[in-house]
C-alpha cells in the first residue's frame, strides 16, 4: 500500500521545486507534508512525534536556504522525515527503517542533502561548525551552515563544547534551537528551567516582537542597521530577563523565541538571519506531535508508537492466547525495584532514557532514589562513581551504543578508582530498525579489556535477575570491581520470569545440554538460538554440546579446560563484534594453555551492518539458528586443522 501525497506535495521532488513556490502556498505544503507523515507512519511504523513537530520549520529551512550547497545538519535525526520526503525520497519513504530500505536517520551515503550522518544526539553544532570553518578555508564564507538541535540534545556536553568554540569564531553558523520541552521523555535539568523562563517572560517577548519588526524593516539598509539592532536587542535582553542570556554570554547572537508553527514568520526571520554573518542562535518553539491530537497529548508514547489507526488513534498491539515473555528492560526495571526494597543503598541512574530502559518504574516507586540526568552519558557515569565513593550501590543503565560516549569515564572515574558501579547495558547486540548508529556491537570487546571490570550477559530473564542480585551483594560491592550486565532489545524467553533471586558464582558458566564431537559456547540471549539449532541438528542425528558461559570476564577457565580436553571442534557464538569479543577471549585461553582445536567464531563481522529486524540481521551475519547449525556441520564435515 503506497501512500498518495497531496496535490502540491506530489510536485515537490527536490528543494529546488519547493523554492519555486509562492510563499503563500507554503502553509498548504506543510499541511500535506504533515498528513503524508501521519499516513505513512500509521501504516509502516517509525518515529512520529518529532517529525510532526518540525514540519513548518523543515519547509521554511529548505525554502530559504540553498540546500544542499547550504549545509543543513539535523541533530539525532528523529525529526528528519519531512526533510527526507522533500529531498527526493518521497516515493521510497514506505521503505523507511525496513531491511534494505532507506535509513530512519540522515545518512551521507543516501542523499547529497544529508550533509552529516546522525543517530546519536548533540553532534550537530560541532559538525556544522566544522563545515563552516572548512568553507571559510575554501574561500566560500557566504555559504550557510545550519544546525537544528532540540532542547533535549542541548543538555549534552558536546553541544556546549560546540557552542563555546563557535562563539570564538566568525563562522557563518546558524543554530536553530527546536524547543519542545521533550527528548523521548520530558526534559530535565536547569537548562529546561532556563528556556522556560525565556519563553514565559511576557515583557521580553512583547518587546522582542517589536525588535524583530525593526530588524525586518532595517535589514535592507545593510550592516550599519544590523549593528544598531544588535545593540538595541542586547540591551533589551539584559534588562528584561532575570539573568544574562546564556547564549549571548557564549558570543552567539540570540534571536527569538518565535512560533515554530507560523511558517510565514519563520520564513521572514530565516530570510533576515541568512544575511547576518557570524555565529547565531534562533530559538524556535514547537510542539512535538503537532497536528495529531493523540501525539500532542502523550508525547513520550507517540515518539515511536508502531502501527496505529490514524482515525481512532488506537495503537495496534498483538494479542496472544498465552502469556508472553516480557521485555528484558522491564525485567530490569521491576527487579531493580525489588532489590531496592531490600537494599536501601541501591540507587538508579539513566541518561534521558527512563522509559526506554524502564528506569521509570523505579522513578515512580522511589523518586528520590532514581535519577534522570539528561542526555549526558559521561556525566551519568562519573555521577554514579561519585555516589559509589559514598557507599551507594549504583545501577547505571545506559544503552550499549550510548555507553561508547562515556568510555573514558568508565576507565578513568570508575575502574581505575576501583568503584563497584553496576552498568546495565540495554539494547546490546543489534538494535534493529534504528540501524548502525544504535547497534550495541562493541561492548563485550571494549568492556572486557578494562581492569577491575566484570562482564556478564544473561541467556534469559532468570539469569538477568540473578546477575543483578549478585552485582549488588556485599561480596561484589566490597570487591572493588565494576560489574557490566548486557542484554538485548526486546523480549526474553520466559513468561514466568519472576523467579527466586539466587546469587551466582562470578565467572561460572553452565552446560545447557551435553553432546559429542562439537561444543557450542554462547554468551547471552543469543544462546537461545543455539538451543534452536541443536533441535534442528538432532533430527539429523547430530548432538553438539552447548555451554552458556554467562561471563566474558572472568571466563570460566575450569569449564573451558573441560571443554578443550573433550572437544577438538569448538563453535563460539555472540551478538557482538567478532574482533576482540567473546570468541577472541576463548581463542586467547586456548593459546595460553596450549590446546589445539578447530575453533570457529560467529558474531558481528568487521563491517557496518545496516538496519533491519533483529532476526534478519542475525541471519545476514550467519548466527541465527540456521547459521549456527550450518557452522556445526562445517566443523563436523571438514578437516580438523586448527583455524581461528
Amino acid at each position: 500500500m503506497l501512500i498518495t501525497p497531496g496535490s502540491l506535495l506530489a510536485t515537490i521532488n527536490t528543494p529546488d521545486d519547493l523554492r519555486k513556490l509562492d510563499k503563500s502556498r507554503l502553509p498548504q505544503l506543510a499541511d500535506e507534508l504533515r498528513q503524508f507523515i501521519i499516513d505513512d507512519v500509521s501504516v509502516y511504523g517509525g518515529h512520529f512525534g518529532a517529525s510532526l513537530g518540525v514540519v513548518e520549520l523543515t519547509v521554511a529551512l529548505h525554502y530559504v536556504f540553498n540546500t544542499p550547497d547550504d549545509q543543513l545538519v539535523w541533530d539525532v535525526g528523529h525529526q528528519a522525515y519531512g526533510h527526507k520526503i522533500l529531498t527526493g525520497r518521497r516515493d521510497r519513504f514506505h521503505t523507511n527503517r525496513f531491511y534494505k530500505g532507506i535509513s530512519g536517520f540522515p545518512k551521507r551515503k543516501e542523499s547529497q542533502y544529508d550533509s552529516f550522518g546522525v543517530g546519536h544526539s548533540s553532534t550537530s553544532i560541532s559538525a556544522a561548525l566544522g563545515m563552516a570553518v572548512a568553507s571559510q578555508l575554501q574561500g566560500k564564507p557566504q555559504r550557510n551552515h545550519i544546525a537544528v538541535i532540540g532542547d533535549g540534545a542541548m543538555t549534552a556536553g558536546e553541544a556546549f563544547e560546540g557552542m563555546n568554540h563557535a562563539g570564538a569564531t566568525d563562522s557563518n553558523l546558524l543554530i536553530v534551537l527546536n524547543d519542545n520541552c521533550m527528548s523521548i521523555d520530558p526534559n530535565v535539568g536547569a537548562l529546561r528551567e532556563y528556556l522556560t523562563d525565556i519563553t514565559t517572560s511576557q515583557t521580553y517577548n512583547k518587546v522582542k516582537d517589536e525588535v524583530w519588526n525593526l530588524l525586518g524593516k532595517m535589514s535592507k539598509f545593510g550592516k550599519s542597521a544590523q549593528e544598531i539592532v544588535s545593540k538595541v536587542e542586547s540591551g533589551i535582553k539584559s534588562s528584561l530577563l532575570d539573568q544574562s542570556n546564556l547564549f549571548e554570554s557564549l558570543n552567539l547572537r540570540y534571536f527569538g523565541p518565535i512560533d515554530g508553527h507560523d511558517i510565514d514568520h519563520l520564513v521572514s526571520v530565516l530570510d533576515d538571519l541568512k544575511n547576518i554573518p557570524g555565529p547565531k542562535l534562533l530559538h524556535v518553539l514547537t510542539v512535538k506531535g503537532k497536528g495529531y491530537a493523540p501525539a500532542e497529548k502523550d508525547q513520550t508514547k507517540w515518539h515511536a508508537p508502531g502501527l496505529f489507526d490514524k482515525v481512532t488513534g488506537v495503537i495496534q498491539k498483538k494479542i496472544y492466547d498465552t502469556p508472553q515473555p516480557p521485555k528484558y528492560q522491564d525485567v530490569f526495571g521491576n527487579t531493580l525495584v525489588e532489590l531496592a526494597e531490600q537494599n536501601p543503598r541501591i540507587v538508579g541512574v539513566t541518561p534521558a532514557m527512563p522509559s526506554g530502559s524502564s528506569m521509570n518504574i523505579m522513578m515512580k516507586a522511589m523518586p528520590k532514589r532514581a535519577f534522570d540526568v539528561g542526555i549526558a552519558e559521561q556525566h551519568a557515569v562519573t555521577f554514579s562513581a561519585g555516589m559509589a565513593t559514598q557507599g551507594e550501590v549504583v545501577f547505571c543503565n545506559i544503552y550499549s551504543t550510548f555507553m561508547q560516549r562515556a568510555y573514558d569515564q568508565v576507565i578513568h572515574d570508575v575502574c581505575i578508582q576501583e568503584l563497584p558501579v553496576v552498568f546495565c547495558l540495554d539494547r546490546a547486540g543489534f538494535a534493529g530498525a534504528d540501524g548502525p548508529t544504535h547497534h550495541g556491537a562493541y561492548d563485550l570487546a571494549f568492556m572486557r579489556c578494562i581492569p577491575n571490570m566484570i562482564v556478564a550477559s544473561p541467556m534469559n530473564e532468570q539469569e538477568l535477575r540473578n546477575m543483578m542480585y549478585t552485582a549488588q551483594s556485599d561480596e561484589i560491592q566490597q570487591g572493588k570491581r565494576a560489574f557490566t550486565i548486557r542484554y538485548p532489545r526486546g523480549e526474553g524467553v520466559m513468561s514466568n520470569w519472576r523467579t527466586p533471586l539466587e546469587k551466582q558464582v562470578v565467572g561460572k558458566g553452565r552446560m545447557v545440554s551435553d553432546g559429542e564431537d562439537v561444543a557450542i559456547l554462547t554468551i547471552g540471549h543469543i544462546g537461545n538460538y543455539a538451543v534452536e539449532a541443536a533441535s534442528m541438528l538432532a533430527k539429523e542425528g547430530i548432538r553438539p554440546a552447548h555451554f552458556d558461559m554467562r561471563y566474558v570476564k572472568p571466563l570460566d577457565e575450569e569449564l573451558l579446560h573441560q571443554i578443550f580436553s573433550r572437544f577438538d571442534r569448538v563453535l563460539t557464538v555472540e551478538d557482538g563484534c567478532i574482533m576482540g569479543g567473546f570468541g577472541s577471549a576463548v581463542l586467547e585461553f586456548m593459546s595460553n594453555h596450549g590446546y589445539m582445536a578447530r575453533v570457529k567464531r560467529l558474531g558481528i563481522p568487521d563491517a557496518v551492518i545496516e538496519h533491519g529486524e533483529q532476526r534478519e540481521l542475525h541471519h545476514e551475519c550467519g548466527f541465527d539458528p540456521k547459521g549456527i547449525a550450518d557452522a556445526v556441520r562445517e566443523l563436523l564435515f571438514t578437516g580438523r586443522s586448527v583455524a581461528v
